[in-house]
């Protein structure tokens, strides 16, 4: 049996640029102010990669403490940009398919409880639903870890998962998950960037998706 495996962010749920604008704010009050379009870039990325990266844009090291702290200060304003989660057009209608139609799929993101309950619960995501987040494996996105675990967890084999993903981090690590991805351009990548990234197929968002599940042969 085919299962579908989704990132959350900018994959079902509108909130990529919330987060390229809290994090901006977060550096910019701690005097290490960077470009937003460098931030989207590393959006998605596990956050040892994004620290690493934000260091070197800075040109200089950034310590354990100052990482913590600027975690700690993106969740409060990424709750005050967006106290309320939007779905992307037609990810609740996808979600309710799958369900109904009894086709397997799962959640794997970078994201972490408590600051992923409210996404899941605009898309109508209950204890039904294989959902693994950033606290239950070792390694986040490009390693394959969350991928790895969401498709053990739904018990079918690597060669029958495909990912969904709206980020080149989603699809290097469906890759090195020896899994076939779908690349959605409501992250903000283009479409050329996801298809060299590795994407089997792009379609604009999960309402194309929905219309398009024919071509994954994933229907009943």
């Amino acid at each position: 049996m085919r299962a579908l495996i989704f990132d959350l962010d900018g994959t079902l749920i509108d909130t990529v640029y919330a987060h390229v604008f809290a994090w901006q704010r977060a550096l910019d009050e701690a005097n290490m102010a960077i470009d937003g379009w460098r931030i989207h870039r590393r959006i998605g990325m596990s956050g040892g990669l994004f620290t690493r990266a934000l260091a070197r844009e800075l040109g200089r090291d950034i310590s354990t403490e100052e990482a913590e702290e600027l975690r700690r200060r993106h969740g409060e304003l990424f709750l005050e940009l967006l106290p309320r989660r939007r779905p992307l057009p037609g990810a609740v209608e996808l979600i309710s398919f799958l369900r109904s139609n009894s086709i397997l799929f799962g959640i794997a993101t970078s994201g972490r409880r408590p600051e992923i309950n409210a996404s899941l619960d605009v898309l109508g995501i209950g204890n039904e639903t294989v959902v693994v987040e950033r606290g239950d494996v070792a390694r986040a996105k490009p390693e394959p870890d969350l991928f790895l675990a969401c498709q053990q967890r739904l018990g079918v084999g690597v060669d029958d998962c495909y990912v969904i993903g709206d980020a080149v981090w989603d699809l290097l690590a469906a890759r090195r998950a020896g899994m076939l991805s779908i690349g959605l351009l409501s992250g903000g990548y283009g479409e050329d960037e996801l298809s060299r990234a590795g994407a089997f197929r792009v379609y604009r968002d999960p309402a194309e998706l929905y219309r398009s599940l024919d071509e994954l042969g994933v229907l009943p």
